[in-house]
């Protein structure tokens, strides 16, 4: 097995572990499937790897193979579903990177709805150096992110990037010390776990209409998204909390 799914507490934690560079390959796009499809009952995701790397990129024997134009089609069409999948879970997704992540590990990245990186971490998109341009959405998720002219330079120039730089663009959401990263990675996205999981859903339901329409199609959207949390468990229980016992006291169960 190269993905592997485990879970802490309310916590689903999918870790690729491809030695020795945890190259994308078609084996491991589709236990990457298996894994999300045994979620279950899972209130946040996190998505790390093991080794010294996050990844190195795609096995380019990949790409050697398509002779034709609609076979290489028909792959990337393949490889786009599996962040396509990540960006729509209805929980939060949380990246976690440790090292050095490429191509379709930075993809996948930007797919979640938060990235955290280790001090040392560093990021790129490399395609360029087979003449290809990415095609598991990393450009356009990146774009929606740090900008288009942003955009354009990570891709364009193929360069790697630190987590600082990539946190000044508004890419990487945390960075944290080399020293006890994998805790601290587990512990954030667990804080999102154990917290208002139905709320979070509405929150990405509001922004995935921003990202369709702008502000006037998320206003479009956000009262009947908002009231019906109102149908939920946690909102009333958090609202009781709140007036007898004070702020912040208030634990949730993700209904």
């Amino acid at each position: 097995m190269k993905i592997h799914l485990t879970r802490q507490s309310e916590l689903a934690i999918i870790t690729i572990d491809a030695p020795p560079l945890n190259l994308y390959a078609l084996d491991v796009d589709a236990e990457f499937h298996d894994a999300l499809d045994e979620l279950g009952d899972a209130r946040a995701l996190l998505v790390n790897a093991s080794g010294r790397v996050v990844s190195g990129g795609v096995d380019v024997s990949l790409f050697a193979a398509q002779e034709y134009r609609e076979d290489a089609q028909a792959l990337f069409d393949r490889m786009l579903l599996l962040p396509q999948r990540l960006a729509t879970l209805p929980i939060p997704t949380v990246f976690a990177a440790h090292a050095l992540c490429l191509t379709w590990a930075f993809e996948l990245a930007v797919a979640c709805d938060l990235i955290v990186a280790a001090e040392s971490a560093r990021f790129g998109l490399v395609e360029k150096v087979v003449g290809l341009t990415p095609t598991m959405g990393g450009t356009q998720r990146l774009a929606a992110r740090a900008g288009v002219g942003r955009a354009k330079e990570f891709v364009m120039t193929g360069d790697l990037y630190d987590a600082a730089t990539l946190e000044r663009w508004n890419v990487v959401n945390r960075v944290f010390p080399d020293e006890g990263f994998a805790l601290a990675a587990e512990q954030f996205a667990l804080s999102l776990a154990v917290g208002p999981t139905q709320a979070h859903a509405a929150t990405k339901q509001v922004l995935a209409h921003f990202e369709q329409g702008g502000v006037a199609e998320a206003d479009a959207h956000v009262t009947t998204i908002a009231s019906a949390l109102f149908e939920t468990e946690d909102l009333p229980r958090a609202v009781h909390s709140f007036i007898t016992d004070g702020p912040g006291r208030a634990t949730f169960i993700g209904r």
